[in-house]
Order: C-alpha cells, then sequence, then structure tokens
C-alpha cells in the first residue's frame, strides 16, 4: 500500500500569516514564526515512509522559504497550489487527487508543532485497519486527517476555525458509516494564549 503526506501551508508573509498573533507579537515576528512552523513542520516528516510528499501552498508558490523546503528535500517535495475555495474544498481537492493513485493519504496543517514524526508513523499504520484517522486540536479542531478513499461529507459546508469542528466531524463518521481512530490531541499555535505550547527557546 502506497501513502502520499500533503502539507497544507500559507505564504509565511507579514500580514497575512498567523494573523491572530499579531497583537502579541507584531507581524513581522508572527510571520516568523509561521516559517519557523512550516520547516518544523517539514522536518517531522522526512522520517515517513511515504511514496509522495507535497507541500500545497497558498496563496501562491512564490516565497521563498517554498523554494528552500523543496531543495533541502532533494527534489522529493511536490510543491502545488492550494486554489481557490474554503478551508474544506481546498482539503477535498486533495484528498480527490492524491487518492486517484495512493492507497493512503496523510493531511496536515503547520500550526501544531507537537504533531511529531512518531505520530505521523501511527496515523500511516492506522490507516490499515481503520478508513480514517484523527489527530484532534486541544482547541476543538484537527490536526491531521487521513483517509483511505475520498469522503466529500466530511469536508463540506463545515464550520471551520471553530471549537465544533472535530465534534462535527464525528457526527459525519457516524452518518457516514466510516470506521476512525483518534490519536492523542495536541494544541494549535494560533491565538496568544496558544504561544505557552511553543518548544522550549522558540520566542
Amino acid at each position: 500500500m502506497t501513502t502520499a503526506l500533503v502539507v497544507m501551508a500559507k505564504a509565511p508573509v507579514a500580514g497575512l500569516a498567523k494573523t491572530r498573533l499579531i497583537p502579541a507579537l507584531g507581524a513581522e515576528a508572527a510571520a516568523g514564526l509561521a516559517q519557523r512552523l512550516l520547516l518544523h513542520t517539514l522536518d517531522q516528516t522526512l522520517d515517513l515512509n511515504a511514496d509522495y510528499r507535497e507541500l500545497c501552498v497558498s496563496p501562491d508558490t512564490r516565497h521563498p522559504v517554498f523554494e528552500l523546503a523543496c531543495a533541502k528535500a532533494g527534489g522529493e517535495l511536490k510543491l502545488t497550489l492550494q486554489g481557490e475555495g474554503d478551508l474544506g474544498q481546498r482539503m477535498q481537492r486533495v484528498f480527490e487527487r492524491v487518492l486517484q493513485v495512493h492507497d493512503k493519504a496523510l493531511l496536515i496543517g503547520t500550526d501544531a508543532p507537537a504533531l511529531g514524526a512518531d505520530m505521523l508513523r501511527l496515523a500511516q499504520v492506522a490507516l490499515d485497519d481503520y478508513e480514517t484517522v484523527f489527530v484532534p486540536a486541544m482547541d476543538g479542531g484537527y490536526a491531521l486527517v487521513g483517509l483511505t478513499r475520498p469522503v466529500p461529507l466530511l469536508f463540506q459546508a463545515m464550520t471551520w476555525s471553530t471549537p465544533q469542528v472535530m465534534a462535527d466531524t464525528r457526527q459525519r463518521l457516524k452518518q457516514a458509516r466510516l470506521t476512525w481512530l483518534e490519536l492523542a490531541p495536541v494544541h494549535d499555535i494560533d491565538e496568544p494564549a496558544d504561544l505557552i505550547h511553543l518548544p522550549k527557546g522558540w520566542l
């Protein structure tokens, strides 16, 4: 069985990235943290035995950090564009595309520094026995979703960026009669109060 791993990321541009952290850090420092989170996330993926790796970005592919990340991966990281639509539409397109080729797909963002290599491996193995796998986030969302087939119901008309995302997702999983596994929850870094969950020495 083959595995695709996709990292979704926003360009770490001041005023565009991590805007909810700007009151605490300022626009430049918030963007700098976004860049560090992105590179840290990509580092965590290097040891995963994935057959395909992709960095799917917005609003465009021109930011120098994307080129740096691809160069660091030695040509094994494909750079793609997220395109239009809300988060759910963009995620759904990713799964529909990569699951045409691969048996498993893991999709993560860059907001959860505690989502490490070990957890990625656990998620990959979980898809041998479950149709879906999640790493919930402490704020009520999730930091990882893995699927063995596209499930549009999980992504359509969701109230993204609210504390209800994971709860609503569970209801939809039951509705679709899907099997799923939830791994240990992690903290997202979205709000100033979340900064205490950054690795030591990051600020």
